[in-house]
């Protein structure tokens, strides 16, 4: 069970038995659904970790996920990592990263010169408030 102290009104600690930073109670991982250019998630958390439904996304082309996040304002920052989840091909990089009023549109570019992707992708972020 994670040492939670209150801050400013939000729990906040460290898990003792990773020493992992810890922000918010419960589940903080999501399914996102589409495969094509796009894809949506929900998860109100502010941090997480979204699993992408199998890809193809072609070498230089991008995939843009849209999180719905009721914990996301406009001003604050949105740290974002992206690794494969399944893909064994393709390289997956973040390219943009826009945070709105209760969402954040996340673009992550497949840089690899020629192979797509062929798998899912994990998406990992924190926010951070403005």
């Amino acid at each position: 069970m994670p040492a939670y102290h209150s801050l400013y009104g939000r729990k906040f600690g460290v898990e003792p038995s990773t020493g992992g930073l810890v922000s918010d109670d419960g589940t903080k991982t999501a399914t996102a659904s589409g495969t094509g250019g796009t894809s949506t998630a929900t998860l109100s958390k502010t941090q997480g970790k979204v699993t992408t439904a199998a890809l193809t996304t072609a070498a230089g082309a991008t995939h843009v996920l849209t999180l719905t996040n009721s914990k996301i304002a406009a001003g604050d920052t949105v740290l974002v990592t992206v690794g494969k989840g399944t893909a064994t091909t393709g390289t997956p990089k973040v390219a943009d990263v826009t945070p709105g009023a209760g969402s954040v549109v996340i673009t992550i570019q497949n840089i690899h010169p020629s192979a797509a992707f062929n798998g899912t992708l994990v998406i990992g972020y924190l926010i951070v408030k403005a």
